[in-house]
């Protein structure tokens, strides 16, 4: 059941996107409440996902050297830099840039081992390096923000709301997660809780973009040009990233799955970790949610494209 969910994802959230929207036109007196409902549900959400990263097993991310450093080198070196290269001959406001920067900056923890699967990378290294892309991402991502958006975001970073939000929604889910994972190891209750939860991140992520779809419709309307802005961003950093993790293969003397791995991990991005982040920020940065929730969007589109082009015509078997 889990893995014709995960296989299926892309069309189930189009399809709760589409019944959030049409929610928030015809009914946006109900929808509008929904949003109060958005925090908890983005809670379960993270938590649930993080049970799924073995945590207690960061030691098996550097096992194999080669690829956690062509993990690593894609990843926050050059994915940064094809990043700064690109924003800086485009003329983004400040909210649009925060959004791409939040949504394009980190690599995803979740999804991208499906999808590593689904495409015939090797499942077991992306399994391994995913705590280690987490703590990693953790540390990396106010540097990155503060070196691309100076002052003014470091002065927003330090908000009791946004400080609130990364506390409630990120680090207090991933230290249940972890805690959970530490018992599950000792108790098979436990341990079966776990396997349920495993079910729960596809349609837990299928009501947060409905809600989110049916309570800032109205805002997406408003930012309808943003939209244009940014989609052939989105549409060039997959191009990017396919490319990145092929050359990066080479470089590191991979084989093909492991550079479908690195493909896999460069493509995805970890849009939904730092929704909660873009949820806090004033009203006059509102477009960094729209550019975020639509980011995802595009990259879903984006691994089904990837699915069938990386296996058997961008590093196809030897």
């Amino acid at each position: 059941m889990r893995d014709q969910m995960e296989q299926h994802q892309s069309w189930l959230y189009l399809i709760f996107i589409g019944l959030g929207l049409a929610l928030g036109i015809g009914a946006p007196a109900f929808a509008e409440p929904l949003e109060q409902l958005l925090w908890p549900l983005l809670g379960m959400l993270l938590y649930a996902t993080f049970t799924q990263i073995p945590l207690l097993h960061i030691a098996r991310s550097f096992k194999d050297t080669r690829f956690i450093a062509a993990l690593m080198v894609g990843n926050f070196i050059a994915i940064p830099a094809f990043i700064a290269f690109m924003v800086i001959w485009l003329p983004l406001s400040p909210a649009v840039l925060a959004g791409v920067l939040l949504v394009l900056l980190v690599p995803c923890t979740d999804w991208f081992i499906t999808f590593t699967h689904l495409g015939k990378g090797d499942t077991a290294r992306a399994i391994a390096a995913t705590p280690l892309l987490l703590m990693i991402q953790m540390v990396a991502l106010p540097l990155y923000l503060w070196l691309f958006l100076g002052k003014e975001w470091f002065q927003l970073a330090l908000s009791t709301e946004l400080v609130s939000a990364f506390i409630g929604l990120i680090l207090i889910p991933l230290v249940l997660a972890w805690l959970t994972e530490y018992y599950a190891q000792r108790y098979k209750t436990v341990e079966r809780s776990v396997q349920c939860l495993g079910l729960m991140p596809v349609p837990l992520l299928a009501l947060v973009v409905f809600m989110i779809a049916a309570s800032q419709v109205n805002s997406i309307v408003g930012l309808s040009h943003v939209l244009a802005q940014v989609v052939f961003i989105f549409i060039g950093f997959l191009i990017f990233a396919a490319m990145l993790g092929k050359g990066l293969g080479k470089i590191f003397k991979l084989p093909a799955a492991s550079a479908r791995t690195l493909v896999f991990s460069f493509g995805t991005r970890n849009s939904f970790v730092m929704l909660p982040i873009a949820l806090t920020l004033p009203s006059a940065w509102q477009a960094a949610i729209v550019v975020i929730v639509f980011q995802s969007l595009v990259e879903l589109f984006g691994m089904v494209a990837y699915l069938r082009w990386v296996p058997s015509k961008l590093l196809p078997d030897a």
